[in-house]
């Protein structure tokens, strides 16, 4: 597969990643557990040999009879081929040795980053400015320009899996879900499952059962998180695909054939209760939070129903949000100041406080508790 890139955001002259044997996890001393991905555990590490930090990622193997997890396979084989500088980093794959378990578990080995996005918004005391913002959005576009202009779509793009460096280098991560997609062809449909997409960031087609779909998934994601950089919560928080469904018609409309052309022939549009005569109401929803005009269009474009005329990242990337006054700035003088922020500590924090206040201890693995939605 050939991979492309813009010269000026990649790596793409580094000869690709192999990996010609599976090292040893004991090379690396665990530090602290910082996330929860797709298929495992995330963990902060620090290299024996080097002190460098790292980002080791438990590979669950529990439903696994034989073999390795065909999301784990396809994950390595993404993530060799991709080399830029706005995708983590996977350094190899490593295993445990099999002296106190009858089986080995296995591990990625990620570049460490100090922060995921999700994270940072729980932070009350980090301040963006729109040039912050302009930085992060300016660089996850670069980033998914780059995987889907080379027929890779993520299916997961959320706040948790954006990760930043102290130096305020964006990283996409967790491709855990990520497919190469088929080019479409004339009278041929894909057939992809509908099932990802964290709910929050599932886009209408795939929550009516669409399973031909493509890079504009993704861009509805990219919409839910811009909003999210202004009002510092997930803008559409749906207890089940029915209400997220509820949430979507209530701020951009009735979904409806008249705005989405054969909408109607989605495999779920006539089992699901979609509301009538709801009018798009997503800048006069917003502009309480967002007083740039043309961040507002941005977003109008990104939270489009119909995939066929969502905005895609190419063109994202280009608008006139990005090269007007306050121009981009540098994450690193506001993000090197803090320590790490991770969004599964800062929801333990969270609950350790709660059931203080409550004096009682908190539950283990209690989920992250969303919060209302705007509106």
């Amino acid at each position: 597969m050939a991979f492309q890139s813009r010269p000026a955001e990649s790596s793409a002259s580094l000869p690709p990643l192999e990996f010609p044997y599976i090292g040893d996890v004991g090379q690396y001393d665990k530090i602290d557990k910082i996330g929860q991905g797709t298929f495992g555990e995330v963990f902060k590490a620090r290299c024996k040999k080097t002190g460098d930090f790292v980002a080791m990622k438990l590979i669950l193997m529990d439903q696994e009879r034989e073999g390795f997890p065909i999301t784990a396979l396809r994950e390595i084989k993404i993530l060799q081929e991709l080399r830029h500088d706005n995708i983590v980093r996977l350094i190899e794959v490593c295993r445990s040795a099999m002296d106190k378990s009858p089986k080995s578990k296995f591990y990625f080995i990620f570049e460490f980053c100090d922060h995921d996005l999700a994270g940072i918004l729980r932070n009350a005391s980090v301040k963006f400015s729109v040039g912050h913002i302009k930085s992060i959005m300016q660089q996850l576009l670069d980033g998914l320009y780059y995987i889907h202009k080379n027929h890779i779509i993520h299916r997961d793009i959320k706040s948790a899996n954006i990760l930043i460096t102290r130096n305020g280098r964006l990283k996409l991560a967790d491709f855990g879900l990520a497919k190469v997609i088929t080019p479409p062809k004339p009278n041929h449909q894909n057939r992809y499952t509908c099932r990802v997409v964290t709910l929050w960031y599932r886009p209408p087609e795939l929550l009516l059962g669409e399973r031909d779909y493509g890079p504009a998934i993704d861009m509805w994601g990219v919409g839910c998180i811009f909003t999210e950089m202004w009002i510092r919560s997930p803008i559409m928080q749906g207890n089940s695909e029915q209400n997220q469904l509820d949430l979507i018609s209530e701020l951009c409309g009735s979904i409806e054939p008249s705005v989405w052309p054969g909408v109607d022939k989605l495999p779920l549009y006539n089992k699901m209760r979609l509301p009538t005569g709801r009018a798009r109401k997503v800048k006069d929803r917003l502009k309480m939070f967002i007083s740039e005009p043309l961040a507002l269009e941005l977003i109008e474009k990104l939270l489009t129903l119909d995939p066929k005329q969502r905005i895609d990242a190419d063109a994202a990337a280009s608008s006139d949000f990005f090269y007007c006054d306050p121009p981009v700035l540098d994450l690193k003088p506001l993000l090197s100041k803090y320590p790490s922020m991770f969004e599964l500590k800062s929801v333990s924090q969270t609950l350790n406080q709660q059931a203080q206040q409550r004096n009682r201890p908190p539950r283990p693995n209690a989920p992250n508790l969303p919060s209302e939605t705007i509106y």
